[in-house]
């Protein structure tokens, strides 16, 4: 390739890895005068870690390679995932060769998490057996990152809205806080390839299947599905404005190093539902992402809305002689084992002024004090700037922080008691106590 050991444009524009290389942009940096890059100056990221690229894996395309590793990789301080944590020397003999029915192998598996060094998980499923041939790898991440040991747990499921709880107290004080609530998850296809092992057939099948549930979609829930591929530009400002738009693959996400953006938008797209309350997105890092949302902090209506969602989705799946991917250790399956169990992450928009003002105070116990009182209700609370910041305009993301163990009702009820707990210690603060007031409180409540 290239003369005297450089390359220019054409020689690699067509390669895979290209664009999650830096593509056009990160040519055109490197390039000398004569419009070339040195291929000395170039070390593909790729392969840091040790690997080859495996030329034989059915499930390469133009855009991506996967890679294979015969050892166990060279991981550094830089990997921080609970995967790099777990995957011992002798493990790693143990499943190098194992490989579902459908082709993924422990190499597919770690690729993201030994690629991309920053990721918290780094394993992903490729389908449903991974569950089983790789449960010594998964089931140890499963337990640090969700607390659920998944050899003597089962998961519980509950979508019955009608099961909350929400006192019209309760509803009062969350309208006069809560900005906005949006619930979502992840729902896969029993029998087809998750997107790190997708096929161009399973996403075409899944897509299939998800549009027919659209389709059949009445009342509040109708609405339109749109092909990413095929966006006008006006309906992509529009979803941009709307925050509808899924992430775009880049070299630091998940997608990027599972091989879960291969042949990028094909088979991809939104619904959304003409009340702009549902959205979901196919094909992305799951065959199905489901939210459900509205503005204000009726909890109960964002619920209902979403169980109706993940009702469809089954009735579709079970139209087309198949169901979703669920047992009764794990839950609902997904790619990454962060999103096991519900997959569930009810969130509201909430704004704290007070906990805000402490933010900049000059305690770090203070400073600390939103994160203490989130904690102690299982909730997760994110500023503008992401977790641990202070938020602008006082307006906070609070969410549930588990996933599996509880079933839906479970956890949508655990949010709202402790957003409930959060809006008191708001109040508690305006009417003048300090953060150690709330931090004595907290014992009691």
């Amino acid at each position: 390739m290239g003369v005297n050991g450089s390359v220019a444009l054409s020689d690699v524009e067509n390669m895979p890895q290209f664009k999650i290389l830096g593509g056009r942009a990160k040519f055109d940096a490197m390039k000398g005068e004569d419009g070339r890059i040195n291929l000395s100056d170039i070390a593909d990221p790729y392969l840091k870690y040790g690997g080859e690229y495996n030329m034989e894996d059915l499930k390469n395309t133009n855009d991506f390679l996967y890679v294979k590793w015969t050892e166990i990789p060279k991981f550094g301080p830089e990997h921080k995932s609970a995967m790099a944590k777990h995957l011992t020397p002798e493990l790693f003999e143990k499943l190098k060769d194992v490989q579902s029915s459908r082709g993924f192998s422990l190499s597919n598996v770690i690729m993201t998490g030994v690629v991309t060094p920053h990721l918290g998980v780094g394993a992903t499923a490729g389908d449903e057996e991974c569950f089983d041939l790789f449960k010594d790898l998964y089931y140890p991440i499963i337990k640090q990152w969700h607390g659920y040991d998944a050899e003597t747990q089962t998961h519980p499921v509950d979508l019955d809205p009608s099961k909350l709880v929400f006192s019209d107290e309760q509803r009062n004080e969350f309208n006069e806080y809560v900005l906005s609530t949006r619930i979502r998850a992840a729902r896969n296809i029993s029998g087809h390839s998750l997107p790190p092992g997708a096929t161009a057939q399973d996403r075409k099948e899944v897509e299939e299947i998800l549009k027919n549930a659209f389709s059949g979609l009445t009342g509040e829930l109708a609405g339109t599905y749109y092909e990413l591929g095929n966006l006008s530009d006006e309906r992509t400002v529009f979803l941009l404005s709307k925050g509808f738009l899924f992430q775009i693959p880049t070299e630091r996400n998940l997608l990027t190093g599972a091989g879960a953006a291969r042949s990028w938008p094909d088979h991809r797209g939104i619904f959304h539902n003409d009340m702009e309350t549902a959205l979901c997105w196919v094909n992305e890092e799951d065959h199905c992402r489901i939210i459900s949302m509205e503005n204000g902090g009726d909890i109960p209506s964002v619920f209902s809305r979403f169980c109706a969602l993940s009702d469809a989705l089954q009735a579709s799946a079970e139209s087309k002689g198949t169901k979703l991917m669920w047992n009764e250790r794990l839950g609902f399956l997904g790619t990454c084992p962060s999103n096991l169990g519900t997959g569930l992450r009810a969130s509201v928009m909430i704004v704290l002024p007070e906990f805000n003002k402490l933010m900049s105070s000059e305690s770090q116990e203070d400073r600390e004090l939103l994160d203490l009182v989130c904690s102690a209700f299982d909730l997760q609370p994110r500023g503008s700037s992401g977790e641990h910041s202070a938020a602008e305009g006082g307006k906070f993301d609070v969410s549930n922080k588990q996933r599996l163990g509880f079933s839906e009702v479970e956890l949508v009820q655990k949010m709202i008691e402790g957003v409930t707990k959060v809006i008191k210690c708001e109040k508690m603060l305006a009417n003048g106590a300090t953060g150690a007031d709330v931090r004595a409180a907290l014992t009691t409540m």
